[in-house]
């Protein structure tokens, strides 16, 4: 029986379609005035701090640049055996939460095999997630960040995609602790995908983003999703964060640090934008 392809579903919409010109974008990220400045590269005997890294996932003539802000810190920081990203749905579906434990998701830089026996314990070990593998195939806050890591980590690459289509307190904190009751002796990166403030003024979106920021650098995921409602602050990832963020701390991290922040503005400008950020969260 053949293994199940996610086929890639926004490649010559949010990226780049074929894997000449993909790469071509991704190292144009890198270089770009927002992004690191230089490509990166894995440090073999790096010191495996981050645990966590919220990135952004709109299209990457926007939000590339702060992406791979994240990505440059996670090659110097070292290679992670397996890397979990968490997103949210931006489509109605069934279930709280969805995970795909076979298989493999094809970008136009290749395929990368989801972890099985990690994304395996994860469902056995998380009530609110099921195994429901054709809810992901259009849902694109996974799909944009794998090509960056493709690109980082190459054919190492081990990952396992979570959707959730609730991201209530509840939810996040039972994702997150699965999390770090399946990976205390495993060395993972949990990836949280989110754009901060929708088309909004750029000076309104950045203080409320810069207001939930320090919410993220304290590790307070509860905090966070209540100044995001009582501020009406349209971070679309906020339960991924949150899950993100329950599970580091369990595993050990101690601080958030912000990478960087931009917004689609910088690029385009416009009387409102989307804010991008990258940021890590490290024992």
């Amino acid at each position: 029986m053949t293994e199940y392809v996610r086929s890639p579903a926004v490649a010559g919409q949010f990226y780049a379609g074929s894997r000449e010109a993909l790469i071509e974008e991704i190292e144009a990220c890198y270089r770009h005035p927002l992004g690191p400045g230089s490509l990166p590269e894995v440090d073999e005997a790096g010191p495996r701090r981050i645990l966590g890294l919220v990135s952004p996932h709109a299209g990457y003539m926007y939000s590339g640049p702060p992406a791979v802000c994240g990505f440059y810190e996670l090659g110097q920081d070292g290679r992670p055996a397996a890397v979990i990203v968490i997103g949210p749905a931006h489509r109605p579906g069934l279930g709280a939460a969805v995970i795909q434990t076979v298989g493999s998701w094809a970008t136009p830089l290749g395929e990368t095999p989801v972890d099985r026996d990690l994304a395996s314990a994860l469902l056995a070990a998380c009530p609110v997630l099921s195994d429901a593998t054709s809810e992901l195939e259009y849902e694109h806050s996974l799909e944009v960040q794998l090509p960056f890591l493709q690109h980082l980590y190459g054919e190492t690459l081990r990952f396992v995609p979570i959707m959730m289509l609730d991201q209530d307190w509840e939810t996040a904190r039972d994702i997150g602790e699965a999390i770090a009751q399946v990976c205390p002796e495993q060395d993972v990166v949990i990836v949280a995908s989110t754009d901060m403030t929708h088309q909004e003024p750029a000076q309104l979106a950045r203080e409320q983003d810069m207001l939930l920021v320090r919410y993220i650098e304290q590790l307070d995921a509860e905090g966070m999703l209540r100044a995001r409602a009582r501020h009406g602050i349209t971070m679309c990832g906020y339960g991924p964060t949150a899950a993100m963020l329950v599970a580091a701390q369990a595993l050990g991290a101690q601080q958030g640090e912000l990478v960087t922040y931009s917004n689609s503005g910088d690029i385009v400008p416009a009387a409102t934008v989307v804010g991008y950020l990258a940021l890590k969260v490290t024992r």
